[in-house]
């Protein structure tokens, strides 16, 4: 990590209020039944949930907004949602924290994401997926192509979330990537499995270390294998930096001419990982277009991982603790 001045902080953060990023990705929405057990079912040797409530919450790249907002950012979502119940719920949560929603593209043809965790007495009993995963449509990536130029003279940069769900494929990579490059404007990307090395030419690249390993094909068990993964996908992607985060241990930054910077989780107590990385993507992002360097955005970001993995269940963070935790 670097030192950084509390003038500097204060002065970073104040920009923050003045920055404006697109986040287009895959949109989801997390969906809680709350609920006790007492016995276990005659049907089958599972416990039977007796529900008390059902709550919803920004998932996926819609998190990944979130995050941006709470960090006192505007912030345009562009996603695509299913013309059903969970797209409305999933479009009414967003305007009750005060996005503009014209960039959630409807299709009749898709279901909205979602992601059902049954809680009881506190603790994760199972998860149900129901998703469409079927590449979008050409029609829907000239959509998401007319929002993002309508939408980026104003921005100061975008955030790719890929969860491999069918919208950010192959040519829609290529083509957003250069459209961004081709206004000057920063390329932020947090990638999944299938299309890994399709982004070429961006700002930042961030994977975590399973993602990195099951690309790259070798463990990252060691800083001389860590260093190995940064030096390649540098070099492959052709990007400015990556940073690669290690889960309980932290991250390590990447960067053109510069030795690697490993910064360790400043973490008490880690409670739950759920949507750190979402954290860290939004923190770098915000953080950069405000002028940021990319070391004092990986510090940053560290110290707002930090503060999200102590709380149980997926928590943005929240501008005003991170500037106090940090000065």
């Amino acid at each position: 990590m670097v030192e950084i001045t509390q003038d500097r902080l204060k002065n970073l953060f104040k920009t923050f209020d003045s920055q404006k990023l697109i986040v287009i990705g895959d949109l989801m929405l997390d969906s809680y039944i709350w609920g006790r057990v007492n016995r276990i079912s005659p049907e089958a040797p599972v416990p039977v949930v007796d529900v008390d409530n059902v709550s919803f919450c920004l998932g996926g790249a819609a998190n990944v907004c979130y995050n941006v907002l709470t960090l006192g950012a505007s912030v345009v979502p562009i996603g695509v949602i299913g013309n059903d119940n969970e797209g409305a719920i999933l479009k009414t949560l967003f305007q009750e924290k005060g996005f503009p929603v014209h960039g959630l593209i409807e299709d009749d043809l898709r279901v909205t994401t979602v992601k059902t965790r049954i809680m009881a007495e506190g603790q994760h009993v199972v998860r149900t997926d129901r998703e469409v995963k079927d590449p979008i449509p050409i029609e829907t990536q000239q959509k998401i192509f007319n929002l993002l130029a309508s939408e980026l003279e104003e921005a100061d940069g975008i955030i790719l979330e890929d969860y491999n769900k069918g919208l950010l494929i192959p040519e829609t990579i290529r083509e957003i990537i250069a459209i961004t490059n081709r206004s000057g404007k920063k390329v932020f990307v947090d990638p999944k499995f299938d299309h890994f090395f399709q982004y070429k030419y961006v700002t930042l690249f961030k994977p975590n270390r399973k993602e990195a390993a099951d690309r790259l094909g070798f463990r990252l068990n060691s800083d001389e294998n860590l260093a190995k993964a940064g030096t390649r996908l540098l070099k492959e992607l052709e990007c400015d930096a990556v940073m690669i985060t290690l889960g309980e241990e932290g991250m390590i930054l990447f960067e053109k001419n510069h030795p690697p910077m490993k910064v360790p989780t400043l973490a008490v107590h880690v409670h739950d990982v759920s949507g750190a990385g979402d954290t860290v993507i939004a923190t770098m992002a915000v953080a950069l277009c405000a002028g940021a360097t990319l070391r004092e955005a990986a510090t940053l970001a560290n110290h707002a991982a930090g503060i999200v993995v102590g709380e149980v269940g997926i928590t943005p963070i929240n501008k005003d603790r991170l500037l106090k935790t940090m000065v």
